[in-house]
This record gives structure tokens, C-alpha cells and sequence, in this order.
């Protein structure tokens, strides 16, 4: 339980490659290209950042604090909260090289510590990053916090009783302006004391396999005989 009223919100907001760029395996297998091409914020940290700034506007929450774990361009993602309604930014600074190899685990970590030394009383995650589909930091935060969670929110209401009420909907995605003047605190991972060090290994990024052009059949016997041919049909 919390009083809503008094409630500070933190929210976590990731630089991806834009939704609408069309993915490429690096020539060795070993990732993905980004270099080069449009980042953009995470579209779910955007709905979990609309929803903040929601509760704010209806004094239910009265401080919104955007948070990003990257290396220096996650400062852009951090501005764009602010211009959409963020109060403050969180800038834990990893380089662009420790940036690539995070996982899930090492973002909560960080979260937990960041959300024990501001004293936050809730977080708010998007329900998954559209780069690694992962879908695992909030969940992890929460057991690391020992705190209640709701996931694939869509919809935060005050719920009485010191609750929230939580609606599950169908996700959509916000326009992107700048913001300049708001205070944005940057901190050197180091200085958190977390260790980021890997616990998983990319062996190799491959493209899914080409799909095969269909075929048609005149009827449903010609079906039935062709499936027999394929082998999905025991004569």
C-alpha cells in the first residue's frame, strides 16, 4: 500500500532501433546493425511513461523521473521523456560497448538500486523492448524489491484504499519532441556498485528462414493427396 498522493513514480524508458527500421544481421552473425540507422525510445516505455504522467496530471503522483541504463546517446531518449512530461531524468552511464552486451538482470539491478537510494514508491516498465523481446526486467525487479507488480498494463487508476487499478488494453504509441532545460542527473555504473559482467553468450544472429510460397489445390481431395505426398496425412 502507498499514498498515492505523495507518490513518486519512476519510469524506465531504452534506446532501440526504431520500430520501422528494417533489421540486419551484421556479415559475421555476431548482432544486429545499429550503427548507422534511426533510434528511437522503446514504444512500450512510452505508453508506461504516458500512464505516469497521467497519474501526475490527476494528483495522484507527484514527481515523474525518467530512467535509461545506456551508453552516451541514451540521453536522447531521456530528453524526449522530458519534453513528454517527465519532471526529471536518471542517466546511468555504462559505455556503448557494455551498453551492447546488458541484460535484463544487470537493468533491474541498477533499477533496484535507483529506486532504494530516490526513495520511488512505484516503477513503471514497458512490457517488453522491442529489440531483445526479453520481457524480463520488470519481473526481476520486482523479486529483487520483493514488491507486488502488474504486467501488460495498459491503464493506472487510483483504486481506493491506497490501491491502484489496473487495466490490461491494447497497446498504442506516442509522438517524439525535444526538451533541453530539464534536470537530467547522469551516474557512472561504477559508482552504483553493479556488476555488469555477461551471464549469457551470443553464439550467433541468424535471419529467419525465407517462407515458401504456397500452393493451391483444385479441391478438397487434390488437398487431401497433396498432404499424403507432404507427409502430413498417413495414407
Amino acid at each position: 500500500n502507498f499514498q498515492p498522493k505523495v507518490m513518486k513514480i519512476l519510469v524506465g524508458v531504452k534506446r532501440v532501433v526504431d520500430y520501422a527500421v528494417k533489421i540486419r544481421v551484421k556479415p559475421d552473425r555476431s548482432g544486429v546493425v545499429t550503427e548507422g540507422v534511426q533510434h528511437s525510445m522503446n514504444p512500450f516505455d512510452e505508453i508506461a511513461l504516458e500512464e505516469a504522467v497521467k497519474l501526475k496530471e490527476k494528483k495522484l503522483a507527484t514527481e515523474v523521473v525518467a530512467f535509461s541504463l545506456g551508453g552516451p546517446k541514451s540521453q536522447e531518449v531521456l530528453r524526449t521523456a522530458l519534453a513528454k512530461g517527465a519532471d526529471k531524468a536518471i542517466h546511468v552511464q555504462v559505455s556503448d560497448e557494455e551498453a551492447s552486451k546488458l541484460e535484463s538482470f544487470h537493468v533491474a539491478k541498477t533499477l533496484k538500486k535507483i529506486v532504494e537510494s530516490e526513495k520511488f514508491d512505484a516503477v513503471f516498465l514497458g512490457k517488453q523492448a522491442i529489440d531483445d523481446d526479453s520481457s524480463q526486467t520488470a519481473p526481476i525487479l520486482a523479486g529483487l524489491l520483493d514488491w507486488p507488480q502488474a504486467l501488460y498494463a495498459s491503464k493506472v487508476e487510483e483504486g481506493g484504499d491506497g490501491h491502484m487499478k489496473v487495466t490490461r488494453e491494447i497497446d498504442g504509441g506516442l509522438d517524439t519532441i525535444k526538451a533541453k532545460k530539464k534536470p537530467l542527473k547522469a551516474i557512472p555504473i561504477k559508482d552504483l556498485g553493479v556488476d555488469i559482467k555477461p551471464q549469457t553468450e551470443t553464439i550467433e544472429v541468424t535471419e529467419p528462414p525465407v517462407r515458401q510460397a504456397g500452393g493451391f489445390v483444385e479441391d478438397v481431395s487434390a488437398l487431401v493427396a497433396k498432404l499424403k505426398e507432404k507427409g502430413f496425412v498417413k495414407a
